[in-house]
């Protein structure tokens, strides 16, 4: 964690001094243009590699009853046997996070009454569920408010989303309750791989960066905001000359939106080389994109050789002399008799 801490902290602070040292073509224009390309390319690169994998058999996570006899009754969104029940089970997974709502959680109660020695303990989990779902929606209604700095005029729906997400008219400007509940359940998270000595045991800088990264991104987000008071029109014409691939000098921004954006970037650029990718790589996953027939469709193995077969008369020319010497019974002898 220390290590991924460290790293974002240097992104951040390399972001504030170049911006104070005037590398404004750096840090406005080259860095969100690679960011941007290496995050598409190599997206479309994972998805290639995924779409062109081979699956020799059906392997769907089911969590009910098959399709079975006709008086069982089928489980048949956790269990689906057709495209529909896919369909079904795709869309629960990917707008409610079903699997992750099923979770237990497993501990061992070393001294229990009842069995007198350790026994194992299963409880829900659901507020790991809760609170995935909340940074999940939160951080897609906050990329969805920040499209009013892209286009011109602003499209009625996104004046709608941000009208609805500050309904409660805190502060001036006023406050957003997308990116407060972004921020308290990126914590969660983190305190959660930080404090369960398990998870903390298994946990790598790979799973500390992206959160630690996130959180510095909703920090500087908020502080310029709300404390820094940025100029919003200042970074809207900037970003729209960004769009147009015609930068303007973005002289005059404060260097806490360089950070920012820094921040961002150095998301977009790790984001194809890590497990964020699990926002698309759902889609490709065998264990969710297929039914569960394989009782009535037979998949042949494509990683399987062509099958070779011989015939006796061929096995017989082949092993003639061995068979001879060991006495075996031969249709035809080695002399041609």
């Amino acid at each position: 964690m220390l290590s991924s801490l460290l790293l974002v902290l240097l992104i951040g602070a390399a972001a504030w001094a170049g911006a104070q040292a005037g590398f404004y073509l750096l840090l406005g224009a080259v860095l969100p243009y690679s960011a941007v390309l290496v995050f598409i390319a190599g997206l479309v690169r994972r998805m290639i590699y995924w779409a062109g994998s081979p699956v020799p058999f059906t392997i769907p996570v089911t969590g009910g009853q098959e399709e079975s006899l006709g008086f069982i009754r089928q489980a048949k969104t956790d269990c689906p046997s057709g495209a529909s029940g896919v369909w079904a089970r795709m869309f629960f997974e990917v707008a409610f996070f079903r699997s992750l709502f099923r979770n237990t959680s497993a501990e061992i109660q070393e001294d229990c009454l009842l069995t007198k020695g350790p026994r194992s303990i299963y409880s829900s989990s659901k507020w790991l569920w809760a609170f995935a779902l909340l940074f999940h929606y939160s951080i897609l209604l906050v990329f969805l408010r920040h499209f009013r700095f892209f286009m011109e005029p602003t499209p009625s729906c996104i004046r709608f989303l941000e009208s609805l997400d500050g309904i409660m008219e805190l502060g001036s400007p006023r406050f957003f309750l997308s990116a407060g509940l972004m921020l308290a359940a990126l914590f969660f998270l983190l305190g959660r791989r930080f404090f369960n000595e398990r998870l903390r045991y298994i946990s790598l800088p790979g799973d500390y960066f992206p959160l630690l990264l996130l959180i510095g991104i909703a920090g500087t987000g908020i502080c310029l905001r709300y404390f820094d008071k940025a100029d919003t029109t200042a970074i809207k014409v900037f970003i729209m000359s960004l769009t147009h691939f015609a930068p303007v000098s973005p002289q005059g921004l404060s260097p806490l939106f360089f950070t920012h954006l820094a921040l961002v970037c150095a998301l977009l650029l790790y984001f194809p080389f890590s497990k964020l990718t699990h926002m698309v790589g759902i889609f490709f996953s065998p264990t969710r994109n297929a039914p569960n027939n394989s009782r009535r469709v037979r998949r042949v193995n494509p990683w399987n050789p062509p099958d070779q077969y011989f015939t006796y008369a061929e096995y017989e020319d082949l092993y003639r002399e061995a068979m001879a010497e060991a006495g075996l019974p031969l249709e035809k002898q080695p002399d041609g008799t």
